[in-house]
């Protein structure tokens, strides 16, 4: 009944088993807890993880791939994925967040003058002024960064990398943050020179990887997400993006906006249907032959099922359903769709324990229910 769902795939140069990513998730878990999380998701029958905000730098916050402490993190990461017969990829990331600019919102948070929701669009309005004054050296400091992590994630483990054309490279690409005048600002060549020399670094370090990029688009009437570029600069940015060496493209909403637009929940006034930003794959599509994953509220196996059988799209990636339901692909796989525990998409404990900063979790899950 699911035979699309159920069948393997050649996904911009890597086979996957069958059409079901879970898609990039920062979960906020202590490790233990986390690789268990992980481990429930691969073993339910999902083709491939992404690991979301893997850093290409060797300082900030958490783990990155060039320590002891964090090359240990990242190889117990791949290895219980693997175990579980699921394939890992990681999603390169270079923040945006101008981290000095931040010192000065430190006693407003700690004196809870400044909420953690407040802090978020304070943080955002830092950007522009980040991206638009960044000396050159330093840009091509961060663009060669990307070839050096890709090739400490194939060493830990990963089977294919992502370029996170959200945070710095959306940012790069948008006018609304871009407000440089030398060759990385002004035309939307240049705007996306930096995403084009950071694939290009990763191709470079590694000839044959798998080059996955989110790919996301920021919309007007009504406005929302702020970085990425908009649907009439696909046409010229997605070719610059093939030749450097992208090989699949994971499209969705810009974020630097609310986040409950970007994880929207089923009461939302625009994106509250299921694969609410296939639309954007479609606008994408026009422009490329490469295979594209959706995302954006996907719960339904019939409705996917229909999306992969008419090639709207490639492979469909999940988040908040596959951890209210981990089982989710191998429940659909055996034909059991009754039994799949759907996701309501209520953000109570999924964005609103990412907000809470209590880790993400769901409703689903003991002692959750009230």
């Amino acid at each position: 009944m699911y035979d699309k769902i159920s069948s393997p795939v050649d996904y911009g140069g890597i086979q996957l088993k069958n059409r079901i990513i879970f898609a990039p998730t920062t979960m906020g878990l202590k490790k233990d807890e986390y690789l268990k999380k992980l481990q429930k998701i691969a073993c339910g029958g999902c083709a491939m993880i992404i690991i979301g905000d893997v850093p290409v730098g060797r300082g900030g916050f958490g783990q990155n791939l060039f320590t002891g402490k964090g090359q240990e993190y990242y190889r117990t990461l791949t290895e219980t994925i693997h175990q579980e017969d699921c394939l890992a990829c990681a999603q390169l990331h270079q923040s945006d967040s101008n981290f000095r600019s931040m010192i000065k919102y430190i006693p407003g948070v700690l004196s809870k003058k400044i909420s953690m929701e407040q802090l978020r669009p304070l943080l955002n309005k830092e950007v522009g002024p980040y991206i638009s004054e960044m000396p050159e050296k330093k840009i091509q400091k961060i663009i060669t960064s990307f070839g050096k992590a890709a090739v400490q994630a194939q060493t830990l483990g990963f089977d294919m990398v992502q370029i996170h054309g959200d945070r710095m490279c959306g940012s790069f690409s948008s006018t609304v943050f871009n407000h440089r005048t030398d060759k990385y600002g002004g035309s939307i060549q240049n705007r996306a020179r930096f995403a084009v020399e950071a694939v290009r670094e990763v191709r470079k370090n590694l000839p044959d990887i798998p080059i996955d990029y989110k790919l996301v688009i920021r919309q007007k009437n009504p406005d929302y997400g702020n970085a990425g570029i908009l649907p009439e600069e696909l046409e010229e940015f997605i070719p610059m993006l093939e030749e450097a060496g992208v090989t699949s493209f994971h499209v969705t909403l810009a974020n630097h906006s609310d986040l409950s637009d970007t994880i929207p929940p089923a009461s939302h006034p625009v994106f509250g249907g299921e694969g609410c930003f296939l639309g954007y794959c479609d606008m994408v599509k026009k422009f490329t032959k490469l295979p594209i994953c959706g995302v954006g509220g996907l719960t339904s196996p019939d409705f996917i099922e229909q999306q992969l059988s008419s090639g709207r799209i490639d492979c469909a990636a999940m988040s908040r359903q596959l951890i209210a339901d981990p089982d989710w692909p191998q429940k659909v796989i055996e034909n059991h769709p009754e039994k799949i525990r759907r996701c309501i998409r209520c953000n109570k404990k999924c964005l609103g324990g990412m907000m809470e900063h209590t880790g993400v979790h769901c409703i689903y899950e003991k002692g959750m229910l009230k």
